[in-house]
């Protein structure tokens, strides 16, 4: 494979983000995708759309390992970038997150996320260029109550990533965040179900307060601000597109104003205006 076929791995691509960058990238032509989702209904259903999916969990290490062989047959060894896209939010208080609810919060939006990336590097290295491309947020920066497990793993996704720059620097190999705001996507229906998993809400301190936040996920009303995943993808197609692409990029309004406000006000200031939302 030359330079000039350009495939871009992109996880978590069985709605959402993932789904509609995918579709983006093979409908432009300059990048083409090969992706990946977990369910085999998903895979089926891409595949039947014209995809080159493949089954990955990026929770679990054999099913990244497996996975990763299999692309790499696909494209002859070959990689221009990787679009760590695949990721949820586990909500909840952190007094009644057990170490397995964020165990798996980790697994998936951390762990793979860095085992992915470093199987990339390697062929990265033989061919001397390469783009590694995190699916941040806005809560990799801004801590919001009730996401401490999400939070946490956004942070540590982006603390990996700064030292990843830096330890890559003069290799040819590139790595970008982007850090969105609120999308469209079934982020919240998803965050729902694992809410509902591990947190038991009677029990809880907090009972009052999940009582209207499952309001909240069973609302189809979009957070103020939201925009739709085509957001995304324009600054995802930025990134590949650039000969020294930035180490952040970030989407829509609430994003950008808080990574000001972060940067500006006192941290019970900026604790006091979040409190409010």
């Amino acid at each position: 494979m030359s330079r000039d076929k350009k495939y871009v791995l992109v996880t978590g691509c069985s709605s959402g983000i993932g789904y509609h960058c995918a579709k983006r990238l093979k409908e432009e032509g300059e990048f083409k995708p090969i992706i990946t989702a977990r369910k085999e209904s998903d895979i089926e259903m891409l595949i039947s759309e014209g995809f080159e999916c493949i089954k990955m969990d990026i929770g679990d290490s054999n099913s990244v390992q497996n996975g990763f062989n299999k692309i790499l047959s696909l494209t002859n060894g070959k990689l221009y970038a990787i679009f760590n896209n695949a990721g949820y939010g586990q909500p909840g208080a952190v007094e009644d997150l057990s170490r397995g609810a964020i165990k798996e919060q980790f697994e998936t939006n951390v762990f793979g996320a860095i085992e992915l990336g470093n199987l990339a590097i390697k062929i990265f290295r033989e061919q001397g260029y390469g783009e590694i491309i995190q699916n941040s947020s806005i809560l990799g920066f801004v801590a919001f109550k009730y996401r401490g497990a999400y939070n946490a793993s956004k942070f540590a996704l982006e603390g990996f990533s700064d030292t990843l720059r830096m330890e890559l620097k003069g290799s040819g190999i590139s790595v970008s965040l982007i850090e969105p705001g609120p999308i469209k996507s079934n982020f919240r229906k998803n965050a729902y179900k694992q809410f509902l998993k591990y947190v038991e809400i009677e029990k809880s301190f907090h009972h009052e307060t999940y009582k209207q936040s499952i309001k909240r996920f069973r609302s189809d009303k979009n957070d103020p601000f939201t925009l739709e995943s085509e957001a995304v993808y324009k600054v995802l197609k930025k990134i590949l597109k650039s000969k020294n692409p930035k180490d952040r990029y970030r989407v829509t309004v609430p994003t950008k104003l808080f990574w000001y406000l972060k940067r500006v006000l006192p941290v019970s200031v900026l604790d006091r205006i979040v409190d409010r939302i």
